[in-house]
């Protein structure tokens, strides 16, 4: 019986191949997301992806960090393990083709927040001098990243800009910018997506203009179309809670809660994770997705690799090759403690909040902008918003034919973790921290040799080929 039911099982998983399953699409509805088909809350369990860091991103090699796919395989089950359902990726040529990595994350539940901007020059907004970087091959650039990733359902949203304003100087002439460009962005969504993409920005947290900053980026200006120029969404990044003796109160969170319970936007940390104690025991995640945080659409855990700043969730060898830290464990134990119900469930009343009209009243601190004229679309920006741009990459999901990754990965204690393979979620739905397969993370031992080992191989039951017989039968009846 076992050796005829091989076939079945090959037969089986190529069929599950063909089959591109998809998360639904998100949406902004008052203070939170939402999935667009179930109408439950998406509140974001995620990490910054960028392995790599910065020097990751080398669009003169057609190189960024969804442009691997079997990169991309290796960390999309880790991540799948961990139990995320959100990825930020920071930098991305809008040239080159992600259909493989998108589909990758698609596949394991995953969505991505992709910011539109890039550490190259000519490819943000220069923070000294804004208007010096607002004009036409910039909006090519934002545009083109749009058409990249406008067809993927997981794209759950863009961001504008990132900590452009990261003191009281930088916050002078930059606000009005960062609302031009979200207007532009979104205007360019409504004429060439066929749904509609939330834009928001990335905040520092700097909490002199912090207050400040989130009002002006979620007032409406009256008069203003649809209110193209209004953040979608605000992200913070922010690293308050520091070691295991911070609390709500010493860490800020209780007034971060106060602040943004009136909040008319979704708000959530777009970077966290305090490493000023190592390893990181991650204590603000159970309050974070709290009963006493739920006006905050969760957070995304910098950064999933190790780079200089010392961040890491892994190390990524030399040979390709992954070692989980105890800060991964840390955090997978504290991912599985979550209420998935309560993360669920939408704020009926903050749903009806208006948001506040623009005007100066709004500012407190002197030294932030209180001018809500937006700069003009710059010389031919309008007619890339009318036509679109000329030759778009345009990506499109793909199917999943490899679920299992080439790459060797060890766990934090230095021992090779077996069986692993990316697991397909049913479709239209989301990775959750309970659905996360139990055995990836490990407990704290020795570091690993990154040289050693081979890929972690699959081994099936006979459970497992029972099953893969009977979906095979139902498939082929239909």
């Amino acid at each position: 019986m076992f050796s005829n039911m091989l076939p079945a099982v090959a037969l089986v998983a190529s069929l599950a191949a063909r089959v591109a399953v998809a998360v639904n699409p998100v949406e902004v509805r008052g203070q939170d997301f939402f999935d667009t088909v179930t109408n439950n809350r998406v509140m974001i369990v995620g990490v910054d992806y960028q392995p790599g860091g910065q020097a990751g991103y080398m669009p003169q090699r057609q190189i960024d960090a969804l442009s691997d796919g079997d990169v991309c395989l290796r960390d999309a089950v880790v991540l799948q393990s961990l139990g995320v359902n959100t990825i930020r990726v920071y930098n991305v040529d809008p040239t080159l083709n992600h259909d493989d990595c998108a589909s990758i994350f698609n596949y394991a539940g995953i969505y991505m927040i992709i910011d539109v901007n890039s550490p190259l020059g000519g490819e943000s907004i220069n923070r000294a001098e804004p208007w010096t970087s607002y004009h036409e091959g910039y909006l090519t650039r934002i545009f083109g990243v749009v058409e990249n990733f406008k067809n993927y359902p997981n794209t759950l949203g863009f961001f504008s800009a990132n900590e452009v304003m990261n003191d009281v100087e930088s916050s002078e002439f930059n606000p009005p910018y960062i609302r031009a460009v979200q207007r532009d962005l979104k205007n360019y969504i409504s004429k060439h997506v066929t749904r509609t993409i939330p834009v928001g920005y990335s905040a520092a947290d700097v909490r002199e203009i912090l207050e400040d900053q989130w009002n002006y980026m979620q007032c409406s200006v009256q008069g203003e179309d649809d209110n193209l120029s209004r953040s979608d969404f605000f992200g913070l990044n922010s690293y308050s809670w520091c070691g295991g003796d911070a609390t709500p109160q010493s860490a800020g969170y209780t007034t971060l809660a106060a602040l943004f319970d009136s909040s008319t936007i979704p708000v959530f940390f777009s970077e966290y994770g305090c490493n000023e104690v190592k390893p990181r025991v991650f204590e603000e995640v159970p309050y974070l997705y709290g009963p006493e945080m739920t006006m905050l659409s969760g957070g995304l855990v910098y950064e999933y690799s190790q780079e200089e700043a010392d961040y890491g969730l892994v190390d990524i060898n030399d040979n390709g090759t992954v070692s989980l830290r105890v800060d991964f464990d840390n955090l997978q134990t504290q991912y599985r403690t979550l209420n998935i119900t309560l993360l669920e469930t939408g704020n009926s009343t903050a749903a009806t909040l208006t948001p506040p009209r623009c005007s100066a009243n709004l500012i407190s601190n002197a030294g932030l902008s209180k001018n809500f004229t937006l700069p003009r679309v710059p010389p031919g920006g309008q007619q890339l918003i009318d036509n679109g741009i000329d030759n778009p990459t345009q990506g499109r999901i793909v199917d999943v034919s490899n679920t299992r990754p080439s790459q060797a990965v060890y766990g934090s204690n230095g021992q090779q973790i077996q069986n692993l393979e990316l697991r397909q979620v049913a479709n239209g739905e989301s990775n959750t921290p309970t659905d996360a397969s139990s055995g990836t993370g490990t407990n704290p031992a020795s570091s690993p040799s990154p040289t050693t080992g081979a890929a972690g191989k699959v081994e099936f039951g006979v459970g497992y080929l029972m099953a893969a017989a009977a979906m095979m039968a139902v498939w082929t009846s239909i």
